[in-house]
């Protein structure tokens, strides 16, 4: 009798051919993309109009679907690697994490419980604590101790599971079982990023419980004025519930002084969450560990490693002090998934650690990054872009056209025109258009700048030099 299952699903010759046929392309793609166009230049829709209304009755061979790829979507892309992208933040890959992402996608595990995959569960486990010494975090985070990490898909996800966790553990749970009763208050300053005020949206808060802290020359967080805030809302009976200290905030890598912070957090018990979602990485470097001083006594921490450490979209490693009360407020049950290894406490279950259940194999890019660069290489990887920073700051600052407008704290410059707000846009929009580099232009009290990221895996120092040349030529 025939059987679909037989005839329709790739024997594993065909899927060693076609798969070595979507590396060849992916390998082709980036040893190609710096000849490229950072920005698509396709208009609203051509993408959706090129692809037919109705899938199709009958499968298509391989190679007419890659043809495809390359005619219809390879158009319609923006290029993240290629190697003059300095525009917001990186999201960078890498060969070692490509080479994870392949094998997670086939071994196609689902690791919601110790049970469903234990080495999904124990390599995610141990990755975590790698993390922790390669940043030189405090172990009070460590994975044998009462707290311990998770990978989330996004620093947003992280977010919001520690307002989750910090709104019962202020509540004794009460949300949970009758939901919000009481104004709850987050502060963090207006430069922050907008997911927090998202999180504080999605967790039944309400924006009008938001408040931002004022912040002092270097766009940092006052203490003094976050201890004034959150003593007007206790006195107005108001439940202060977390507060947020970014740590590399988005528009300038603003560092808040996480340690002065935290002594207002612990006054008032306030549940202290510390975002370090781009900047986290620069702590491989040892001398850039002074921008975690005082995390040890947050209750949670989270960065990106999907951001500057090489490793694909996505991955987020996010950490809390006391994993009890994250998993008491995000865990429900059901029967259907109980099991002797979850019922004899010996096991982490992850499905109690984040808002999803079901979740990838995301370890075996952290694990394949780390042993591929090791410490040393990674180490080596930031200080160099660390330094290629320097070097461009050093030029802004000494040339006639051009300001540094913001403390240089990492790998971010920002600088602006002297001829004011309007000329620095028309050089952003001018370098953007050009194609052969990738800038943001944003807005800081009331000033625009324009952004430039040093932190790519394709970036190489004569890219470098080209950005910088190319700002002077556009400022001219």
């Amino acid at each position: 009798m025939a059987s679909a299952s037989e005839d329709l699903h790739w024997d594993p010759e065909k899927v060693r051919k076609n798969a070595y046929k979507a590396v060849d392309w992916v390998v082709d793609y980036l040893k190609k993309v710096e000849t490229k166009k950072v920005y698509s230049d396709v208009e609203p829709g051509s993408i959706f109009n090129q692809l037919p209304a109705s899938p199709p009755e009958s499968g298509e061979d391989f190679d007419s679907i890659l043809a495809d790829l390359d005619q219809i979507v390879l158009p319609g892309l923006t290029h993240w690697q290629h190697p003059s992208w300095f525009a917001f933040f990186n999201s960078n890959t890498s060969g070692p994490s490509l080479a994870a992402d392949i094998l997670s996608s086939g071994l196609a595990v689902q690791g919601m419980l110790w049970q469903t995959s234990p080495a999904c569960t124990e390599v995610e486990t141990r990755m975590m604590d790698w993390l922790l010494d390669l940043l030189g975090l405090p172990q009070v985070f460590h994975s044998s101790g009462e707290g311990g990490g998770v990978i989330q898909d996004t620093a947003s996800s992280s977010t919001l599971c520690a307002l989750i966790a910090a709104r019962e553990r202020v509540t004794e749970f009460q949300v949970d079982r009758s939901g919000v009763s009481s104004k709850m208050t987050v502060y963090a300053s207006g430069q922050t990023h907008s997911s927090i005020e998202k999180a504080v949206r999605i967790a039944g808060l309400g924006s009008q419980q938001f408040r931002q802290v004022a912040t002092d020359a270097d766009l940092q967080i006052d203490p003094a004025d976050l201890d004034s805030q959150i003593t007007a809302d206790l006195a107005a009976g108001m439940v202060p519930t977390m507060v947020v200290a970014t740590v590399g905030t988005t528009a300038t890598t603003a560092v808040d002084p996480v340690a002065e912070i935290a002594k207002v957090c612990r006054k008032h018990g306030v549940w202290l969450h510390v975002d370090s979602a781009h900047a986290g990485t620069a702590a491989i470097v040892p001398e850039m560990r002074w921008i975690h001083e005082g995390v040890e006594e947050a209750d949670s921490f989270t960065f990106n490693p999907h951001k500057w450490m090489f490793v694909g979209f996505d991955c987020n490693a996010f950490w809390v002090k006391d994993r009890q009360v994250l998993v008491k407020a995000l865990s429900v049950l059901p029967e259907y998934l109980r099991n002797e290894a979850t019922e004899s406490v010996k096991v982490i279950d992850y499905r109690d650690w984040h808002i999803p259940l079901g979740r990838r194999f995301r370890a075996l890019k952290l694990w394949f990054v780390m042993r591929s660069y090791g410490s040393e290489g990674l180490r080596s990887l930031i200080d160099e872009h660390l330094q290629w920073a320097s070097w461009f700051e050093d030029q802004a600052q000494s040339h006639p056209d051009w300001q540094v407008t913001h403390r240089r704290t990492m790998n971010l410059v920002c600088v602006a025109h002297k001829d004011g707000n309007d000329r620095t846009d028309q050089i952003a929009k001018e370098l953007n258009d050009s194609g052969r580099v990738s800038v943001t232009a944003t807005t800081v009290e009331d000033q625009r700048i324009i952004r430039f990221c040093f932190g790519g895996t394709q970036t190489r120092w004569e890219h470098v030099e080209a950005a910088w040349e190319a700002l002077v030529s556009a400022g001219k």
